[in-house]
């Protein structure tokens, strides 16, 4: 979009949120950057600049506005919805790889030179891996300062600083003001008492149909994991710094510590973390982002849908679904094999006891939750009585989690999508429903489409659509967002709809 100024003007006078993340505005006679649906007054079009990252307008010398706080903004959807290096350099970027293993590390990551991935990045959003980077610390460090009691020397060490003097030269050169009158500001918002809890709003771009996503989370929530409490989706994570919980709620309107609106015309999710270390504030997002498919496009998905006349009523009738993808592709993958050929309720009561027998314990004094997922390693070290599985689906198991310990098989956000699937295809026991939910949701491919799934040919025939082969060959017409299409057709089935208007009742 940034090829055509015009366009991003046009958008910028029509205050339209659809397009924040997309681009950033900057004002030159003022010297602050903000998002397209900024409320302040439309500048004039010869005092305006574009940036395609907040990192860019940054490193030109611009400011965040205090007004609609950039920095806060949804994240492009462009980079959950491609497969390129930039894409998968901008997911393991948001999962803190940057900060724990260097620039050096994430080119290892990707295949690339330092060199070359600087160039690409550059190329593409206007600043390298570095400043995207420090862009990323800047906006962690401000939730910690706005949330939380630590002291200014533990926020910077958590935030990934390498000094209290680096923490305040980036503060006062991203947002414009010191830390210590940011958290004077967010004074009216009260901080929890536990160590390590962090209360946060996740911006989304509207229409979102949290309904959907939530009561798919809920329906295939694995006891002890997972749970529905209160009216939050909680869950256990899995961090570099140790374990972690998570509770998750549809929220309004997204409202910063102060009462400082961050998405205009918004909507969001109330996002509760207690960390074991609040280094892990960024990945934990991310994965929470991830989760939920916050970042995607709904209006762009919606209006491709619509095209066809079977999905265009049920497109319309709960517009905004969303993908229910995983804070942890190895995990994904390994309940993906439990869920072969079994009901929703046998395949969770399976997790469930496997959970049990070798998931790391963490402590929930808020609820239920009792253990991490286990990881590829714990479940390859467990005797065919820990695994009460067919012996067929035992082995397609062990397979899975050995090419996950082994590195043959990536499932992390910057993983190849290509190379994945071919993993994938070479271990006995996966077929192309397993193969394709783990594309959907582990690697987050918006155009994988499980044709043989019992809930996506229940819906296809009860909206209309044919079976089989036909089908495959009708979803082409949604490409490329057949992902997004299993959504709606899975809503269409009455045991979808039936979660659904239960979610919204526990809301």
């Amino acid at each position: 979009m940034l090829d055509d100024p015009d366009a991003c003007y046009r958008v910028l006078q029509s205050r339209d949120s659809r397009f924040d993340g997309w681009f950033f505005v900057a004002v030159r006679t003022t010297h602050i950057y903000c998002r397209p649906s900024c409320p302040a007054r439309t500048p004039h079009r010869e005092n305006v600049s574009f940036y395609p990252s907040a990192a860019a307008a940054q490193q030109a010398g611009y400011r965040a506005c205090k007004r609609c706080r950039p920095d806060a903004s949804p994240g492009s959807p462009e980079w959950d919805a491609r497969a390129d290096v930039v894409a998968r350099a901008m997911r393991l970027i948001a999962d803190g790889v940057v900060d724990t293993v260097g620039v050096s590390g994430l080119a290892a990551r990707l295949g690339y030179s330092v060199r070359q991935l600087e160039r690409l990045l550059v190329a593409e959003l206007g600043a390298g891996p570095l400043a995207l980077a420090r862009a990323q610390r800047a906006q962690h460090a401000r939730v910690l300062i706005e949330t939380t009691a630590l002291s200014f020397s533990e926020i910077a060490f958590a935030a990934g600083f390498a000094s209290i003097r680096q923490f305040n030269d980036t503060v006062q050169a991203v947002f414009a003001t010191t830390p210590t009158m940011l958290r004077v500001r967010a004074r009216a918002t009260p901080v929890p008492a536990g160590p390590g809890t962090i209360t946060l709003r996740l911006p989304v771009r509207a229409p979102f149909h949290a309904p959907g996503i939530f009561g798919h989370l809920i329906a295939t929530a694995v006891p002890g994991v997972e749970e529905w409490r209160d009216g939050a989706y909680r869950r256990t994570l899995s961090l570099a710094h140790g374990p972690a919980v998570v509770a998750l709620a549809p929220g309004g309107a997204s409202v910063a510590p102060g009462g400082a609106s961050v998405a205009p015309g918004g909507a969001s999710v109330a996002c509760t973390l207690r960390l074991t270390d609040v280094r892990d504030l960024g990945p934990a997002v991310a994965r929470c982002r991830r989760l939920l498919d916050l970042d995607a496009d709904p209006c762009a998905v919606d209006a491709a849908l619509c095209e066809d006349r079977a999905l265009r009523p049920h497109v319309r009738r709960a517009p905004g679904r969303r993908v229910p993808r995983t804070v942890d592709g190895a995990e994904l993958a390994m309940r993906a094999v439990l869920g072969q050929q079994v009901s929703t309720s046998s395949a969770r009561a399976v997790t469930a006891r496997i959970v049990a027998a070798a998931g790391h314990k963490v402590d929930d004094p808020d609820g239920g939750l009792l253990h991490c997922f286990p990881s590829p390693d714990d479940i390859l070290a467990l005797s065919d009585a820990d695994l009460p599985l067919p012996a067929r689906r035992r082995a397609t198991l062990r397979g899975v989690a050995a090419a996950l310990s082994s590195g043959t098989l990536a499932l992390d956000p910057g993983a190849d999508w290509g190379a994945a699937r071919a993993a994938l295809a070479s271990i006995g026991g996966v077929g192309p429903w397993t193969a394709a939910t783990v594309a959907m949701r582990a690697l987050g491919d918006p155009d994988a489409f499980p044709a043989g799934d019992l809930g996506v040919r229940t819906g296809a025939a009860l909206v209309g659509l044919p079976a089989g082969a036909e089908l495959e060959h009708h979803s082409q017409q949604w490409r490329p967002w057949r992902a997004y299409a299993t959504q709606y057709l899975w809503g269409a089935t009455p045991f979808g709809s039936t979660t659904e208007e239960l979610t919204c009742r526990a809301s």
